[in-house]
């Protein structure tokens, strides 16, 4: 049984060198994270607590262990409202051109109605509240894009189930992906990203994806390591105990329990084995001994893992979020809600202070004490004023609003006296500004660079033909359009326009509608400078109308005229059936019917 000890030792230390220095680099990063992660544990135990137990709360000697769950609810409306400033209606992105190929409406159509589909049908807008829920908690948020084609064949008759074909975005942890915290962008940082599937997940992932690079005889060695530990019994393994792998008490238990770690290494490596240097690679490293990939990474802009921070740190990558300076805040609510509740208990229920001999008593209504001579009953109650602690705990739930930047009509600072409309909506827009910032860095560095991926791929990965849904605004009907490779190659970028346009079209609404009902908006010697049409185009900008086609030159003239033509055609009709039949002409020469007489009176 000795010599089997040596084997397993000589299998885990017989490593590919590439393999074991990214295995190192990985270790070493985040080692250089470790407090963050303990950080992010705290915040994640003041968020889900239940009470006071779960957290640091619970050292403080108190018998009330409630707790007020501010921070959760800090959490939930930042989110609610990020959705919201992101998606406020279906057109919310829009692909414009930077050549003059571009600039024709069909291809921005076909584009734009090709993303729409796609980020409908491929749950674009529930993997990104995934990601704005990782960037409120960490401060951080990662994601990637892949293409799927996940249609299937019926096990029985054969037949071929349609399913989604296209780009999806895939969330990423943030305590998966480890990079170098000290490099200049997060573009340019190497990073290692680590996942732990099955055996099994590993081999359908190399049958599914034969170009993608894995090399069968690495797999192998896998399998075959797999199976010489199973014959080895825990005391002959003792020695790799050096050997552990995250999540696994040890390395026997790690290649005994069916699982495989896999660190994918993105951006430029040198081997200093080889003296290579592989420029943007992609270099997939399995039980961190061995490698089972390396490729040039095939994305055109960047390595395709896109990142953003909440709040940006100087010289650090690791973005710090909205919630992590309120844990003390957090602590301190809970801190006095217990304490006035435990002082509110001794106040309703005092310790009593007995001096000299008494007899047994009990405490209720019209019952007696007896005592002796000197004997005294008294009780001791704390002082009231701690029982007024929920004006102080009013307070900081105020602040803890507005140190997160969460948009709510309070924010804005209040001065003594009535306000006009123009003065509330300059206070509730200085009010959100913060939260408007965010959610505008939010889309421009992250949700734009993750839809150009998409498109980007979908230009690589699309073969055949595609088709998409789209309505007829005319007619109304649901209609099938066909895309080919073609139609969606063009010089341009995709733009999600949600939070971006959302605070300065609020605005620009407010100001017109103010200006309009202003003296100077209705002064006749103003009026005759404005252009009406221009104007109504505006609006439509605005509004996002134009698929609606409500603004056209003069459009409400040529339909006024229809409509009365319209109804001088049916009088027209209605006077020549009336002479027919002898009746008279039953109406004016506007159409009008005349009202007849009551009977037996004259007309």
């Amino acid at each position: 049984m000795a010599g089997r000890t040596i084997d397993i030792e000589e299998m885990i230390t017989g490593s590919d060198g590439m393999a074991e220095e990214i295995a190192q680099k990985y270790t070493e990063w985040s080692m250089l994270r470790d407090k963050w992660v303990e950080e992010k544990k705290e915040l994640r135990n003041y968020i889900f607590q239940t009470d006071t137990t779960k957290t640091t709360n619970g050292q403080l000697p108190w018998k009330n262990s409630t707790t007020t769950p501010k921070i959760c609810q800090i959490r939930d409306n930042l989110h609610a409202n990020y959705i919201s400033a992101l998606f406020p209606h279906d057109e919310w992105l829009t692909w414009a051109a930077e050549d003059k190929e571009g600039v024709k409406k069909d291809k921005r159509d076909m584009i734009e109605g090709y993303m729409r589909n796609k980020t409908r049908l491929g749950r674009f807008k529930g993997v990104i509240e995934d990601c704005l829920l990782d960037w409120i908690d960490t401060g951080n948020c990662v994601a990637t894009t892949e293409y799927v084609d996940r249609t299937k064949l019926d096990p029985e008759t054969g037949e071929e189930i349609p399913g989604y074909v296209g780009p999806i975005v895939r969330r990423m942890s943030p305590l998966q992906v480890v990079f170098n915290p000290l490099a200049p962008t997060f573009e340019e940082a190497p990073k290692i990203v680590r996942t732990v599937t099955t055996l099994g997940e590993l081999k359908s992932r190399m049958e599914e994806e034969p170009n993608s690079g894995y090399l069968e005889d690495v797999f192998k060695v896998v399998r075959e390591n797999r199976e010489k530990v199973k014959g080895i019994s825990v005391e002959d393994a003792a020695i790799s105990d050096g050997f552990i792998v995250d999540g696994f008490s040890s390395i026997h238990h790690y290649y005994t329990s069916g699982y495989v770690e896999i660190l994918e290494f993105v951006g430029d490596m040198y081997d200093m084995h080889t003296e290579e240097f592989f420029k943007d690679h992609i270099i997939t490293v399995v039980d961190r001994r061995h490698v089972i990939r390396k490729k040039p990474n095939p994305i055109w802009r960047g390595d395709g893992i896109r990142h953003i921070g909440w709040r940006k740190r100087p010289d650090n990558l690791y973005g710090m979020g909205p919630l992590d300076n309120l844990v003390g805040m957090q602590y301190r609510i809970d801190h006095l809600e217990n304490l006035s509740a435990d002082v509110f208990d001794q106040y309703a229920y005092p310790m009593m202070k007995i001096r000299g001999f008494v007899e047994d008593f009990d405490i209720g209504p019209n019952e007696r004490i007896y005592l002796g001579d000197d004997g005294d009953v008294d009780l001791l109650r704390p002082e009231a004023l701690a029982l007024s602690a929920d004006n102080k705990i009013e307070r900081l739930e105020l602040k803890m609003e507005e140190m997160a930047g969460a948009p709510k009509q309070a924010m804005g600072i209040r001065t003594p006296g009535e306000k006009t409309a123009f003065e509330v909506n300059r206070l509730e827009n200085a009010a959100g500004r913060i939260f408007q910032a965010k959610i505008t860095a939010f889309e421009v560095q992250f949700l734009e660079p993750l839809l150009n991926d998409m498109l980007e791929l979908s230009r690589r990965a699309l073969s055949g033909n595609d088709f998409i849904k789209v309505i007829d605004d005319k007619k109304g009907t649901q209609l099938f359009q066909e895309i080919t490779k073609d139609d969606l190659v063009g010089v341009g970028n995709v733009y999600p326009t949600g939070a971006r346009h959302f605070a300065a079209k609020a605005t620009l609404v407010q100001n017109l509608t103010q200006l309009a009902g202003s003296p100077i908006g209705q002064d006749p010697a103003v009026n005759v400078h404005i252009s009406g049409l221009g104007t109504a185009k505006l609006m439509e900008d605005l509004l996002d109308l134009e698929k609606w086609q409500l603004v056209r030159e003069n459009i409400r003239v040529e339909e006024n005229h229809k409509t009365q033509s319209f109804i001088n055609n049916l009088q027209q009709d209605l006077n020549a059936e009336s002479e027919e039949l002898g009746l008279g002409v039953p109406g004016d020469e506007a159409g009008i019917p005349v009202d007849l007489p009551p009977e037996g009176q004259e007309a």
